[in-house]
């Protein structure tokens, strides 16, 4: 799309695109520090200050532009200009709340306030959705086209992300946010983030819940409000913590009934005699068998917590593990490095490394770490805690936090220079993840805020 290498999409980027995809700066409102562009890391000596600094920068990117806004997800380079995902930004205020800080509390109720303002201002909807993504400032796009606002519209609505068509609703995107408006309303106590994650849970059980063979909570609809077929291992495992968190919170019974329809579409999705989940269904009925992507074996048990089903994670650790260096095909790692971790599926593995990963970008590399994947690896592995499991994880967060380190050097978000070191990318060469898109090596929200909760131990999926 850019010609030049950059995620074209994210995984949550197109609705649909696949079968069950697993899918700072300057003070505003009291929000933060001064930024840092183009200042050395002085004071942000570890790992976890430097990731903060970069949800910071990220966060606070478009100081012209409001007080009401969101995180940018990935650095200027990858050629999404301003784009703020939904999921990313509900991981930035799970990763800011597990700092366990003011600052952090701070940053993460601006951010759960922009997203009730996205809910109470959609510009076609008065139902409780959220959209794929938001613009959170101005760019000018690649056909000339001036995208002049920030995330609050001139006209008061929410800058939905209408350029690269991130405009349907995904019951996994929407889980991830309710998760983080719950966590803040339990963090708080404050009653409009619990009427938030409440709104978005009754729009999922309006529009996901289905009653074919296989169960569970269907996929979302794209961005003409027409209702996709698929159902996603993943999305249900986030609503086992999403409608679990709610039935607490609201004391309303009526959540555990569906609590337990999206977790045993979950348990259906189990193979035993390998010891993995598959990734979902296309239509209700017959279990799609192949890819198989890491976050269906690690959010799995950080949302089940069962020590049956944890067994996943030593699939993943063995199955999908690979080491990237810059002697691999298409590594696009500095010679003397290398990283260890996971990639997105059993698809990556085996992808073709003579063709690009879609139209315009580059080829794949096979070894390619994805950065965000490994970080839930690790957390989970932390949070079973079986033996050797600590050991396990402090390896593939040492490789993170080295990524850290040397990975995705001057690179941007609304121009502006990064904190030094501040971020972590979202793969350590570009990958392809096998359901269409690829993800690249630059800096995340995402990966940075997973990378954080591995770090503080801090479980998000956990009731």
């Amino acid at each position: 799309m850019t010609g030049r290498q950059g995620p074209a999409l994210s995984r949550r980027s197109l609705i649909g695109a696949g079968l069950g995809i697993s899918a700072a700066g300057l003070t505003v409102a009291g929000t933060g520090q001064a930024h840092a562009a183009g200042s050395a890391d002085a004071g942000l000596s570890s790992g976890p200050a430097r990731g903060h600094a970069f949800l910071a920068a990220a966060m606070d990117a478009y100081p012209d532009h409001g007080r009401i806004r969101l995180t940018q997800s990935y650095a200027d380079q990858a050629g999404l200009f301003s784009t703020a995902f939904t999921y990313d930004n509900a991981l930035a205020i799970l990763a800011h709340l597990a700092a366990r800080s003011p600052a952090g509390l701070t940053r993460a109720k601006v951010l759960g306030d922009a997203l009730l303002y996205a809910q109470e201002h959609d510009p076609a909807h008065d139902d409780g959705r959220l959209r794929q993504a938001y613009n959170t400032g101005p760019y000018t796009f690649y056909d000339g086209s001036l995208q002049p606002d920030g995330f609050v519209r001139a006209d008061g609505t929410a800058n939905v992300g209408t350029q690269f068509g991130f405009t349907g609703t995904a019951v996994g995107d929407m889980a991830w946010a309710g998760i983080a408006l719950s966590a803040l309303a339990r963090r708080t106590g404050t009653r409009r983030f619990l009427t938030g994650a409440v709104r978005i849970g009754e729009w999922i059980e309006r529009t996901g819940r289905t009653d074919e063979p296989l169960g569970g909570y269907k996929f979302g609809v794209d961005g003409a409000n027409q209702k996709l077929p698929f159902t996603s291992t993943e999305h249900n495992t986030d609503l086992v913590c999403l409608f679990g968190r709610l039935a607490l919170l609201t004391g309303d019974r009526v959540w555990r009934e569906r609590q337990a329809r999206a977790g045993a579409f979950v348990k259906r999705m189990w193979e035993p005699s390998e010891s993995f989940f598959y990734t979902g269904t296309n239509d209700g009925v017959t279990v799609n068998r192949s890819p198989i992507p890491e976050d269906t074996q690690t959010w799995t048990h950080l949302a089940l917590d069962s020590r049956r089903h944890s067994r996943s994670l030593d699939w993943a650790a063995a199955e999908l593990a690979v080491l990237d260096h810059s002697g691999r095909t298409n590594s696009t790692v500095p010679a003397g490095q290398s990283y260890e971790g996971v990639t997105f599926s059993s698809a990556g593995l085996l992808a073709n490394e003579g063709a690009p990963i879609a139209d315009g970008q580059p080829k794949p590399d096979r070894d390619g770490v994805w950065f965000e994947g490994t970080a839930h690896l690790a957390l989970a592995l932390r949070d079973r805690g079986a033996r050797a499991d600590e050991a396990r994880a402090r390896r593939l967060l040492d490789s993170i936090e080295q990524a850290q380190d040397l990975l995705g050097g001057a690179q941007t978000v609304g121009g502006g220079e990064l904190p030094e070191r501040a971020g972590v990318v979202s793969a350590s060469s570009p990958l392809d993840t096998g359901f269409g898109f690829g993800y690249y090596p630059y800096r995340h929200t995402g990966a940075t805020a997973w990378y954080l909760m591995a770090a503080a131990r801090f479980n998000p999926l956990r009731v």
